[in-house]
């Protein structure tokens, strides 16, 4: 049985007495050492299945880990607990937190149930939900939590802080409140567990004679709860086996805590270290660009993965004119190789930064008719920041589309109730008239009395916007409605990783309204632009089926592997993020390398790095340099284009020649960068908002050549400065950053 199993592995199966720590790099068969570490101890150390006890993170993972060892093992193996961390306190706490002062029949409360008990607890305390907003107060408790702060203790270290001591507040209102239900919120399960273990001597006790030997699997990504709580269950027996990787911690925003790892041995000095090196999914080379990319980071255990498989394809790196031309390139060379029968659909992945850079690949997936599927996150046009906002140039273009009108009437909240939508479609429907032109006569309606002066504001927006569509462009209009709304004001106050992930989806839509504008064959118009987007929209058509592209982030990619991989945005500024280059902590450049090395270390036979020299956010072009992390990859380990390692970049029309098709049109949607490969000449709006007016009362301190520093860039060298309308228009090449693009008044560039 363990013959199978290489020699490392072998010892870390045979190790079964005190701490251990396996560091097992990516690929290295950890789900099959812990099964066989299993069957070891009841076979050949006659221990009592019900002393094993095996935790895992994901509902998915235990099932795995179960059907495994009741395979290898046979009978007796149900005794095992194999749970993840909550299922096992969930048991622990249903026999046991009548001690804590609950009933033992307590109600788990999921993430609605949450928001509705903030919202009482914020009107309880006359919080304003405009400054605190709901969703941030439950991040700032749910973090507390995972570190084991009590709320007593959150008020303590809240003293002189207004805001701080405002959320304290809200804590142990919050907490009261859940006790007064005798409920309990996700985090609650494992911090009550671990209050239990510290009240209550017995209990603990009853719990460590119980398990005896306990493996935790993926320690890298447990938090400070978490931690304590397996801390607490080993502390008798000591027979603690922890697996992972710490070059694969990549879930700090969720709370996980790399010093787990990383401190293990001084926790338990007496612990027994294995690493498992030898990889058994990807070729040498993708291994040794993984290397010498996480060989970068300061604060890790040192490993190098090696295989026994053949050295393989060096990476394919290219750098394009434009995202345009990456998303092009990547859809087209997926195509070549299911074309060439080199494989299918479905051994093919595009890995990606942020939810956002899907929607290039998605439409152009759509135009060639080439099935995908957005997994860990929802296609593009049906995120509901995009449908919202499309819902409001749709209504603004014509207002025929009633459903467009519902979904936006309290978008932002307009206390609009759903009687009064009743009685104003009940009104439309006798007059035959459209909904919006029912909420126009709303004055008319003599059934919804004063909720009229509600609907007004709604009505006068739309018609605002209205008269503006004969002079503004579509993205001038978008970000009117953005602007007048609030939305992404409501989304900054929110504060939360999902909120900034829906804010990088507008700035993508109206990156998108500007490509509109700039490759549109006739004029633009708003109606033309909801045409194309309801075309690239309706994937509803795409057949449904097991073989098809994949599209996710690099977080969502972590434990899958891939025959092809493609890592696309590999730029500074978008990987690692700009907040990362730019932030005095040294740990996020590394947790952004962590993230680099999981997405190098999914591909099994085939990676291809792509880069774009200008990519458009928010509708304005910025030009990136080739991430750092790419540089750090050795030139002997890629092909392709030039990496910039002190060489000549290749030429715009060098890295873009191979993927065009001489005499072909290109289409709008995806027109590249190169001017002579557009369809059209004219451009009917500029991206950028100059008027007639003079820049005469503005004075700038710099000129071209002159060293600037801005405050979230840092340093920089002035490349160009352009008199435009109302400003100046100025390039700076940033040390950290690259070249930007910005208006001067909002810059506020000092002179160094």
């Amino acid at each position: 049985m363990y013959e199978n199993l290489n020699s490392m592995q072998q010892e870390a199966v045979f190790c079964t007495e005190g701490p251990l720590l396996i560091l097992a790099g990516a690929g290295s068969g950890k789900t099959r050492v812990l099964t066989h570490r299993t069957v070891c101890l009841i076979e050949e150390k006659g221990v009592n299945p019900y002393h094993i006890l095996a935790i895992t993170f994901t509902n998915k993972a235990a099932q795995e880990m179960r059907e495994r060892i009741d395979k290898l093992v046979g009978f007796g193996s149900e005794s095992i607990w194999v749970s993840t961390f909550h299922a096992a306190c969930v048991r622990i706490l249903r026999r046991y937190i009548d001690r804590l002062g609950y009933d033992n029949h307590f109600t788990i409360y999921d993430t609605d149930d949450q928001k509705s008990l903030m919202k009482e607890v914020c009107k309880r305390l006359q919080v304003d939900t405009k400054i605190y907003k709901e969703k941030m107060l439950l991040g700032v408790i749910s973090s507390a939590k995972n570190e084991l702060i009590s709320p007593e203790e959150f008020t303590r270290r809240a003293a002189g802080d207004f805001a701080k001591e405002r959320q304290a507040a809200v804590y142990r209102e919050y907490q009261a409140m859940l006790h007064k239900n005798n409920a309990l919120d996700f985090d609650d399960l494992l911090v009550k567990t671990v209050e239990l273990f510290k009240h209550d001597a017995q209990v603990l006790d009853n719990y460590q004679e119980r398990f005896k030997y306990i493996m935790v699997d993926e320690y890298q990504d447990t938090n400070t709860a978490q931690f304590e709580l397996i801390r607490l269950l080993a502390d008798k027996y000591r027979n603690l086996c922890v697996v992972g990787d710490d070059d694969q911690s990549i879930y700090k925003f969720r709370g996980a805590n790399i010093k787990n790892i990383l401190n293990f041995e001084e926790v338990y000095p007496d612990a027994k270290v294995i690493k498992l090196e030898q990889n058994y999914r990807s070729t040498q080379n993708i291994l040794d660009a993984a290397n010498r990319v996480i060989a970068n980071n300061v604060g890790r255990k040192p490993k190098s993965l090696w295989t026994e498989n053949e050295a393989g394809e060096k990476i394919n790196f290219q750098q394009f004119d434009s995202a345009y031309e990456e998303a092009d390139y990547v859809v087209r060379d997926i195509q070549r190789s299911v074309r060439e029968g080199k494989c299918s659909y479905g051994d093919c992945a595009i890995l990606y930064r942020t939810n956002a850079q899907s929607r290039l690949f998605e439409e152009r997936f759509v135009v060639s008719n080439t099935p995908y599927r957005v997994v860990g996150g929802v296609n593009f046009y049906a995120r509901k920041e995009i449908k919202d906002l499309l819902a409001y140039l749709k209504t603004i273009d014509n207002g025929r589309d009633d459903l467009a009108v519902r979904r936006i009437i309290n978008v932002p909240k307009r206390g609009i109730g759903a009687a009064t939508l009743g009685r104003v479609q009940d009104y439309a429907a006798d007059m035959d008239l459209s909904f919006y032109n029912a909420l126009k006569m709303a004055d008319d309606i003599p059934s919804i009395g004063r909720a009229g002066v509600k609907i007004k504001p709604f009505v006068t927006l739309i018609q605002s916007m209205r008269s503006k569509i004969e002079y503004l462009s579509v993205s001038q209009i978008l970000q009117e409605v953005i602007d007048e709304t609030g939305y992404v004001q409501e989304l900054e106050a929110e504060n939360t990783d999902e909120a900034l992930a829906r804010i990088e989806n507008i700035d993508e839509l109206i990156s998108k309204a500007v490509a509109y504008e700039e490759s549109a064959e006739e004029e633009p118009t708003l109606s033309g632009f909801l045409e194309e987007v309801a075309l690239v929209a309706d994937i509803d058509n795409l057949q449904e089926g097991s073989d098809y592209v994949v599209l996710m982030t690099l977080h969502s990619a972590k434990g899958l592997e891939f025959p092809n991989v493609y890592l696309a945005g590999m730029e500074d500024g978008l990987f690692p993020s700009y907040m990362t280059i730019v932030s005095d902590d040294p740990m996020e450049i590394e947790e952004e390398r962590r993230l680099c090395y999981v997405g190098i270390t999914r591909a099994m036979t085939n990676l291809t790095i792509s880069c774009a020299r200008q990519r458009m956010l928010r509708g304005e072009t910025q030009y990136n340099k080739v991430s750092r992390f790419v540089k750090e990859i050795p030139g002997s380990l890629l092909e392709g284009a030039s990496v910039g390692r002190g060489e000549t970049e290749k030429s715009s029309e060098t890295s873009a020649r191979p993927f065009r098709q001489a005499g072909s049109k290109v289409n709008p949607i995806f027109t590249v960068g190169n001017a002579q490969s557009k369809p059209y000449q004219k451009k009917p709006y500029q991206s950028t908002s100059f008027s007639s007016n003079t820049t005469s009362g503005i004075s700038l301190e710099y000129a071209s050549g002159d060293r600037v520093k801005h405050i979230k860039f840092g340093e920089g060298t002035v490349v160009q400065v352009v008199e435009g309308g109302r400003d100046y228009e100025v390039t700076v090449d940033f040390d950290r950053v690259g070249t930007k693009k910005m208006f001067a008044s909002f810059a506020k560039l000092k002179k160094v």
